[in-house]
């Protein structure tokens, strides 16, 4: 951590407390995340830095990072188990990288297949609660961006299935159906989802990353951690987390091709081997999801898209 950084982040803390170790944090890919020890008069906690790296990032760092700080602040009243905002430096006044201080949350990141089945119905019920997350007008989110369009799919080159790509993407080249806002995490994935306990004992512990935070359909949120699902433990993994969501009281899209339609604008975005994702997912030690696992992984998951909707 730089000097202007420490001195910023030392400003922040409590009377006394000065910054005793750093330690860098796995697991993510828009962000350099990393776990500050803390000594002081009061005895020992931790903090987490996020601070942007990627140029792309960087550059839209002040909506991004001022976003999540209103959603923290927004959540503290909330059942939603996310950190507690410190400060924020979303232009590099004061820091070397626009930044984010916040509080340590228990848990860790699981992405293995062991216990996948267990982790879903807690994953479900955690969304359906963020969905509930009041909000007025002044402090409703922006309304969600789409992350693919027709013209912007990447199809595999070498993919035998070309038919296939092209039904997936005619699907959303239709206009946007009507839908029932509400509050969005827009990022919602075990990627960012901590856990604590096994067994009868597993809890979710905490949400992470809530820089593209949004106001749109249930169902989109709903698609992006199906999609995830179906890369990580395998396409019936992904196709059952809408009946979880809809099984722990969740309203989705009654009209099959409205669903099809959010369930695709997501899915599509990861073509053509979702490697944005993977690297962060093979960091924590899924070595197995290769480009080639992945991409074909992508298109059973999009063949059953169309033939359970279509």
């Amino acid at each position: 951590m730089l000097v202007d950084t420490r001195a910023w982040v030392e400003r922040e803390l409590s009377a006394g407390e000065r910054v005793e170790a750093v330690v860098p944090l796995r697991g993510g890919w828009t962000s350099r995340m990393r776990r500050l020890d803390l000594r002081g008069p009061a005895g020992r906690r931790s903090l987490v830095l996020r601070s942007f790296v990627d140029p792309f990032f960087v550059r839209h760092a002040e909506g991004l990072l001022n976003r999540e700080a209103e959603v923290l602040a927004l959540l503290g009243d909330t059942d939603v188990p996310a950190a507690a905002l410190v400060a924020v430096d979303a232009t590099a006044r004061h820091c070397d990288r626009p930044s984010l201080l916040m509080s340590l949350l228990p848990g860790t990141v699981r992405v293995d297949d062991e216990e996948a089945p267990e982790r879903a119905g807690p994953l479900a019920r955690q969304l359906l609660r963020i969905h509930r997350v009041p909000v007025t007008g002044r402090s409703r989110p922006r309304v969600y961006q789409a992350w693919t369009s027709p013209e912007r799919v990447s199809p595999p080159e070498d993919t035998g299935r070309p038919e296939l790509w092209r039904r997936a993407v005619d699907v959303i080249r239709r206009e946007p159906p009507a839908y029932r806002g509400c509050f969005l995490h827009r990022d919602f994935h075990p990627g960012n989802v901590l856990f604590s306990g096994d067994g009868a004992d597993l809890r979710i512990s905490g949400v992470v990353d809530w820089v593209e935070t949004s106001w749109g359909p249930a169902d989109l949120d709903v698609a992006h951690c199906a999609t995830a699902l179906a890369l990580l433990h395998g396409v019936p993994a992904g196709m059952r987390f809408a009946d979880l969501y809809a099984a722990a009281g969740g309203t989705l899209e009654e009209e099959p091709g409205a669903h099809l339609y959010w369930r695709l604008l997501d899915a599509l975005a990861f073509a053509p081997d979702a490697e944005k994702v993977a690297v962060p997912w093979r960091e924590l030690g899924r070595t197995d999801l290769t480009p080639g696992a992945l991409t074909r992984r992508l298109e059973d998951y999009l063949a059953a898209l169309l033939e359970r909707y279509g």
